[in-house]
């Protein structure tokens, strides 16, 4: 090539360098401050600098860093010891590097490098900036040096007093370099205020412009080049190319303008898929919002028919309301793992929803109306137990209480008569029978006053809505026991001491009352049995009710011929009355029960026994339905389960094999999907075989062990994990066509992933994760690996290190900021799949398209809003218009717009 020749002219032997620094040492001090500013100007895009040029070069490592800058390549891998021998070597790595690329090294050593020999190190770098920045410069076929002197000359020619020769007195006097920068940017120069005799204004104008809008670092001070007779032509060199490289690498707007197009159609797909989430999260989450507060509501009602109301509220829901919000909740997180995945695919930072609406939270949130409703259910069925076991408990105390009340009823009075005052012999001894007969009653009845006041306790317990009721009822019933028990021992005191006076007795009248009391008493008991309302819940607990039942009947036999007996006392009395024709004054006085009540009781209770009968008889006719529908449930239940389990495992073993193409198996899923999805008409029987179980108030079942939850639970975890399936699938397929990964690179890594995933689990544990990269080439640390299986920051550096890659801190950071958006300071194989993917493809970058916004507003730091939409499509141009922000810059004009902060807000360097 051409310029193999202007390189060679420029590249003097040893002997003609060593007489240049004797000849003039101030050509050092400015060689040493330009090469060190050109040095920094590429070193700071690596996150570095130098200080001292013959210093901080000696170890190498920068030096083949600045190499790696200039030439865009990797240099082999740097020593990274402190000893000599590790200096040397880095040093002659990056020499040879310079010699690849055909440049011959006159007498520069390694050793003189590590030594510090500071002419030796200036050396090296101008043989550096020849190749790298001067040798590619051509003009008209020249020479570098000739064609960057042409270059110059052709765009000072228009301005006065400006006369370009050589590289180093023409530049003395500034206006070569103000001359420069006003062709190319004229409005940050006004050259005609310029005075030819004022050089130290000149040279600092020119200096400090093109280091704050041109990025071309100060490698000289004014005084180096007014204060040397004759400036050092290297440094001149050096300088003059940094600007002919800042204005000479424009591409064609066109180009440029395609560029944005296409990266502002990708930003505005990928803002409208997160806008979609946002609100898709907003909603579900409202809907958890207001329905938790609802299912943690655990105030009970007081009646059966508002708690069962409640229980059919929160059927419908279970039916109607939470299903479509589970498909919504599912649909969710597909979304977001594709959105993910396209931002990864398009070298975009990953979408981190606004607080509150990451998956997290919304799982976080699901968790809790899961809790929330787990025991909504349960609540709502104790507490209809607890009603019904109320309800009986209170109609039974209403029974026993009115019996009481009845049996009270004129007892105070009676035991307050005094009768016996003016009462016969046989009188007083009647009245005395007739109240141990009232005793013997009165003792009987003492069981019924105890299980009235047990009842009222237990509805107490048991929080009854109408407890003050029942406990002022009960109150009063035990005041008046107390009220007759005192009573009655105050008039047996009184009989007592008037039994003395009397002796007459009628026995036959007490054997009556004797008899009939218990009798009655029985009746009234056996009544009260026959008519009490019963609740069981199985087929044992109503056949023990009719045994007993049965066993009661069998009794009836011996109570009637104690009912005979009885009535065969009272025709007794009647015959000696008739015989003897005693004066008897009344009806027996030793008890108020006559024949006529105890045939009616009687006839009652034999009334009551077929009654009895029939209630029993349907009680065990709901049972045995009751049963049917338990079988009937458990059939289905005991099929519908297994089946559910088994097809989690058959997907869990189709997620790992490979039976053809990623569309071959997404056929297959979606077919599989299909079928489970046909298999849901056989859930909504068995949701209907389970209402008809809790219409019928069926608490337990001893013919299955799945209930209606753990199916309910099953089949949306069926259909979560199916779906899940197929949208990794959908996202292998993005990748693969994104990066041109092929069906077998991909094949390679699901068989390297199954081959060592031993348990068949999906996953891999540490020393699992490590031979699997191993086995697809990674060279892993060995002992100094932390084994979780997966990297950390520090070993994924060291991963790239040994694959060739060189980080500066700050290259480090934005990779990990790829390759880890949530920071959690680690590295899973899918995202370093995607990095390698990536790092092969071609794709835009921030500063690539704050180059082509540069070209369309003809180099200036901003742009109009005219420029972008003469150049753009109007719905992009207008997207750009709304979004940059006002220019702010000392440059700027009316309506100006930042470009520079819009690109690289695109690309998540900054907001928006």
């Amino acid at each position: 090539m051409e310029h193999c020749d202007g390189e060679n002219d420029y590249m003097q032997p040893e002997d003609d360098w060593d007489r240049d620094m004797l000849l003039d040492p101030a050509w050092e001090k400015q060689q040493r401050k330009t090469f060190t500013a050109w040095c920094n100007s590429h070193l700071r895009k690596a996150g570095t600098q130098i200080e001292n040029i013959e210093e901080d070069f000696r170890d190498g490592l920068k030096l083949m860093l600045l190499l790696e800058v200039i030439s865009g390549e990797r240099l082999a891998k740097p020593e990274r010891g402190k000893m000599r021998v590790h200096k040397i070597s880095n040093v002659n790595k990056a020499l040879n590097f310079i010699a690849s690329k055909g440049v011959k090294l006159v007498s520069i050593g390694a050793e003189e490098i590590v030594d510090g020999n500071a002419k030796m190190t200036l050396g090296m770098i101008w043989t550096i900036i020849l190749r790298f920045a001067i040798q590619d410069i051509s003009v008209e076929e020249t020479s570098a040096k000739e064609g960057l002197l042409l270059w110059c000359q052709r765009k000072t020619a228009p301005y006065k007093n400006v006369n370009i020769q050589n590289f180093h007195i023409s530049w003395k006097d500034g206006l070569g370099f103000c001359a420069l920068i006003h062709r190319h940017r004229p409005e940050l120069i006004d050259y005609g205020k310029l005075r030819k005799d004022d050089p130290m204004t000149n040279l600092n104008t020119a200096f400090d412009v093109a280091e704050k809008y041109l990025d071309i670092p100060k490698m000289l001070d004014a005084e180096d080049i007014v204060g040397t007779a004759r400036p050092d032509e290297k440094a001149i060199m050096t300088y003059v190319s940094s600007f002919y490289h800042a204005f000479s690498g424009a591409q064609k707007a066109e180009t440029a303008a395609n560029r944005i197009c296409k990266v502002l159609a990708v930003n505005q797909e990928n803002e409208q898929l997160m806008e979609d989430y946002e609100k898709l999260a907003s909603d579900l989450l409202e809907w958890i919002r207001r329905t938790i507060p609802w299912l943690e509501n655990r105030l009970p009602e007081n009646t059966m028919q508002a708690m069962q109301q409640k229980l059919e509220d929160f059927r419908d829901y279970r039916r109607l309301h939470k299903p479509p919000k589970v498909q919504e909740k599912c649909q969710l997180e597909i979304n977001f793992n594709t959105l993910q995945t396209k931002l990864r695919l398009s070298n975009r930072p990953a979408f981190m929803p606004s607080e509150g609406r990451m998956v997290s939270d919304i799982n976080n949130a699901w968790g809790g109306l899961e809790g929330a409703e787990k025991g909504y259910e349960e609540w709502l069925l104790n507490e209809i137990r607890r009603l019904e076991r109320l309800d009986h408990l209170a109609e039974k105390f209403r029974q026993k209480a009115a019996i009481h009340e009845a049996w009270t009823e004129g007892k105070e009075e009676l035991l307050q008569k005094r009768d016996y005052e003016t009462a016969s012999l046989s009188e007083i001894k009647a009245l005395l029978k007739k109240h141990e007969a009232f005793e013997s009653d009165l003792a009987a009845h003492q069981d019924r006053v105890e299980q009235i006041a047990a009842i009222a306790q237990e509805l107490n317990e048991l929080d009854y809505y109408d407890s003050p009721s029942v406990n002022a009822r009960c109150q009063r019933i035990c005041d008046q026991w107390d009220a007759l028990g005192a009573m009655t021992m105050k008039r047996t005191e009184a009989l007592q001491r008037t039994e003395k006076l009397l002796e007459t007795i009628d026995e036959l009248y007490l054997e009556f009352a004797k008899r009939a009391a218990p009798f009655n008493n029985w009746m009234e008991g056996a009544m009260e049995d026959l008519q009490d309302t019963f609740i069981v819940h199985t087929i044992e607990e109503i056949q023990g009710l009719s045994t007993a039942h049965e066993q009661f009947k069998a009794t009836l036999p011996e109570a009637d011929k104690e009912r005979l007996a009885i009535l065969g006392i009272q025709n007794e009395i009647a015959k000696i009355v008739q015989t003897y024709h005693v004066n008897m004054a009344g009806t027996n006085p030793y008890t108020t029960i006559n024949p006529q009540e105890i045939n009616a009781k009687w006839d009652k209770v034999r009334q009551l026994v077929p009654q009895r009968d029939q209630a029993l008889i349907e009680e065990h006719a709901r049972q045995q339905n009751n049963e049917r529908l338990r079988r009937q449930f458990a059939t289905q239940a005991n099929v519908i389960g297994p089946w559910i389990q088994t097809k989690m495992e058959e997907i869990g073993r189709i997620s790992i094999e490979m039976h053809g193409t990623l569309e071959d198996q997404l056929t297959h899923l979606r077919q599989y999907e299909k079928s489970i999805i046909n298999y849901k008409p056989k859930i909504d029987q068995l949701e209907g075989d389970h209402q008809l179980i809790q219409e019928a108030l069926i608490f337990d079942n001893k013919h299955t062990n799945y209930t209606m939850e753990h199916i309910r639970v099953g089949w949306e975890q069926l259909l979560t994990t199916i779906a899940r399936t197929i949208n990794e699938i959908e996202n292998q397929i993005l990748t693969r066509d994104a990066k041109g990964i092929s069906q077998d690179q991909l094949n390679e890594f699901r068989a390297s992933f199954n081959h060592f995933d031993r348990d068949h689990s999906g996953t891999l544990g540490a020393e699992e994760f490590k031979a699997c990269l191993i086995s697809l080439g990674f060279d892993i640390a060995n002992d100094a690996q932390k084994r979780t299986g997966i990297m950390d920051a520090d070993d994924f550096k060291t991963c790239l290190i040994s694959m060739g890659y060189n980080l500066g801190e700050n290259e480090f950071s934005r990779i990990m900021s790829v390759v880890d958006p949530n920071r959690m300071g680690i590295v899973t194989f899918q995202a370093f799949i995607d990095f390698m993917s990536r790092e092969t493809a071609d794709t835009d970058t921030a500063d690539q398209v704050m180059a082509s916004f540069k070209v369309l507003a003809g180099d200036k730091n901003y742009i109009l809003a005219d420029e972008l939409r003469r150049e753009l499509p109007p719905d992009q141009a207008e997207y750009c218009i709304a979004r940059m922000a006002p220019y702010t810059g000392p440059d700027g004009v009316p309506g100006a717009l930042d470009y520079m902060s819009f690109s690289t807000a695109l690309y998540g360097e900054s907001d928006l």
